[in-house]
């Protein structure tokens, strides 16, 4: 048995915003992925993967009647008898959607009702999915928006207008340009749980609050705009100010080894740095006007090319 590919995903634009209904933007990312499958002896990361499954199984089987009814829990219960794993290339704690891509996969292979890619994505649809989505993915991170697993399970890029209002949308394709989008890799794992709670508390301030609603959710949703139409000039003058407003704001989400490297890019306008996912390490997301300059200047640091203009 190999199931289907399911990729990562990158969150461009939305990172906590969008738990307090901001918009967003994410788009999957192919070069990771991950599929179910079967070995007949069990070691290392697969047995580990085989022992996540389990607990997860026992997660789903615990849920409300009517949330596990949607699920074949027996042919789960069967296929974990028979060894079964999330055979996976997506880094867990890097901010690119690993607990998401498994999420589809249990989704995809074990609903009853299953909404497919191939009917029309009616908001509806979207908004019923995303809810399933996570109620699932809470196992992992204790609260989550859905919006990873949707991602993974669409293979499609998602726009995120409210915590209600989501669609199915384009980007420009890609363009053999100067400017790119990045990943830089803070080497540092990661953990989604810890940085949400700091930002949960951090929510029970008003200024935090005002701060959230109004600059970083105007900055947020420019950024959005001008991606989705191509207009990547007007883009970065809104990616330097959310820069900026994420490192004044946003710090413990940051590794310290990395707040100098951050203001840098302000300064000197050669990139910007923005989180990548909840941050407190993984990818850093990066966005330059110069791919091979800003290369050259992260060149102690490894880069991934996401997006290139």
């Amino acid at each position: 048995m190999k199931g289907p590919l399911f990729y990562a995903k990158i969150l461009l634009f939305g990172e906590y915003g969008i738990i307090k209904d901001s918009k967003g933007l994410a788009i999957p990312y192919n070069t990771y992925q991950g599929a179910l499958k079967k070995e007949e002896f069990l070691s290392g990361a697969a047995f580990k993967s085989h022992t996540n499954l389990k607990k997860f199984y026992t997660y789903l089987f615990n849920l409300d009647e009517f949330d596990k009814a949607q699920f074949d829990l027996a042919a789960f219960k069967k296929d974990l008898d028979e060894d079964m794993y999330f055979d996976s290339s997506i880094p867990q704690g890097y901010g690119v959607g690993s607990s998401g891509a498994l999420v589809a996969a249990i989704y995809d292979k074990y609903a009853k009702n299953k909404i497919t890619v191939l009917e029309n994505l009616t908001r509806d649809k979207l908004l019923t999915l995303k809810t399933i989505f996570s109620k699932m993915e809470s196992f992992f991170h204790g609260k989550s928006s859905g919006l990873d697993p949707l991602n993974s399970y669409l293979s499609l890029p998602i726009l995120i207008n409210s915590s209600d209002n989501l669609e199915a949308t384009g980007i420009p394709s890609q363009k053999p340009g100067k400017g790119g989008v990045f990943l830089l890799d803070s080497k540092i794992v990661g953990e989604t749980g810890p940085m949400v709670s700091i930002f949960m508390n951090k929510m029970k301030h008003e200024g935090f609050r005002n701060m959230l609603n109004q600059d970083f959710a105007k900055h947020t949703d420019a950024c959005i705009d001008h991606f989705l139409a191509g207009n990547f000039n007007a883009l970065f003058g809104d990616v330097k100010q959310l820069s900026k407003i994420v490192l004044k704001n946003f710090k413990p989400m940051i590794p310290k080894a990395f707040h100098k490297l951050w203001q840098q890019g302000i300064t000197t306008n050669d990139y910007y740095l923005k989180l990548c996912g909840s941050g407190g390490g993984g990818y850093i997301l990066g966005f330059t006007k110069d791919y091979d300059k800003a290369k050259k200047i992260l060149k102690d640091y490894d880069l991934e090319l996401v997006y290139r203009f």
